[in-house]
């Protein structure tokens, strides 16, 4: 302990530049849509963005994305470990919290933020948007809900001696009413032997999102989808009580495929067993009611 203690007393710290540490939120929500009120109606994923203050049109060097639209977020306070800071931000943004929250990624490219070195850690949260209450920080001007989805616009694949170089490029596509953001995130995974590297670029777009935040949203619909098929990720989207065409047309959002009906019911009911069925009926839709079912609280991960 007394050689802990002269250590820290001689030791200089100020020799080493000190990066800035901050946490940005995907706030994502599912949401029914649709104008057919004689069947189920489909669903949208929605994603939580702030307007930063300041008007776009203005250059600034010392904030180039000053009225962008942008990731809820912040920087860590000095005596605050990442998850709290998390925590901390959903609650300032959202006004909840006890919601699903992952963590999912550090990004730490040297320019994602031309003002300052920042390394920030990406959050993922699922909500009900129904029970928020959102509200713009104080360094904000809006916060407002962005169906969002990513479609593959090309791949590209070349073999190499011991491997092959992947580059898929993507647009993320963000709209609210009238207003649409588009970005073009590349995706490069490089496989050399048994040793893969995945590399994210977001191409430069004026009118796009702030930071790299097109790259960490796609990152995380990504992650969505490929848990979904292995957890019960899926039902923190959902109310307590729904029907199983409403669950499946929550899947068929996430992972960007059609499900057959018999399967899918076989799947959670018998398969996997993570849903309930109750005695409880749909009510006052124009089409046929269907039985109500849970989340079965039991389920374990296969």
């Amino acid at each position: 302990m007394n050689e802990q203690k002269e250590f820290l007393k001689d030791y200089d710290d100020s020799k080493y530049k000190k990066p800035s540490t901050t946490v940005d939120m995907v706030i994502l929500t599912a949401v029914d849509v649709g104008t057919n009120a004689r069947s189920v109606p489909d669903k949208v994923l929605r994603v939580l963005l702030i307007k930063r203050k300041g008007d776009p049109l203005v250059v600034d060097v010392t904030d180039p994305y000053k009225g962008k639209w942008a990731l809820p977020g912040g920087f860590v306070n000095y005596f605050e470990d990442l998850d709290t800071a998390a925590i901390r931000e959903l609650e300032e943004e959202t006004n909840v919290s006890n919601v699903y929250m992952e963590q999912l990624y550090t990004w730490g490219n040297v320019y994602r933020d031309l003002r300052r070195r920042v390394i920030s850690t990406s959050y993922m949260a699922l909500v009900d948007s129904s029970k928020l209450n959102v509200k713009a920080g104080d360094d904000a001007e809006a916060a407002c809900w962005f169906d969002v989805k990513a479609t593959t616009l090309e791949e590209i694949k070349t073999q190499t001696q011991t491997g092959y170089i992947r580059k898929t490029t993507y647009e993320l596509s963000l709209v609210n009413g009238e207003q649409e953001i588009k970005d073009t995130v590349i995706v490069t995974k490089e496989m050399e032997g048994r040793t893969s590297k995945v590399d994210f670029e977001c191409l430069d777009n004026p009118s796009g999102l702030a930071f790299d935040h097109a790259t960490v949203i796609f990152y995380t619909l990504e992650r969505l989808k490929n848990k979904v098929e292995y957890t019960d990720i899926a039902f923190s989207l959902m109310p307590e009580l729904f029907t199983l065409t409403e669950l499946k047309k929550l899947y068929e959002i996430i992972t960007g495929k059609a499900i057959y009906s018999r399967n899918f019911r076989d799947k959670m009911e018998k398969q996997k067993k993570m849903v309930i069925e109750t005695d409880e009926w749909e009510s006052g839709k124009p089409y046929k009611p269907a039985r109500m079912f849970r989340f079965n609280p039991d389920w374990v991960e296969d």
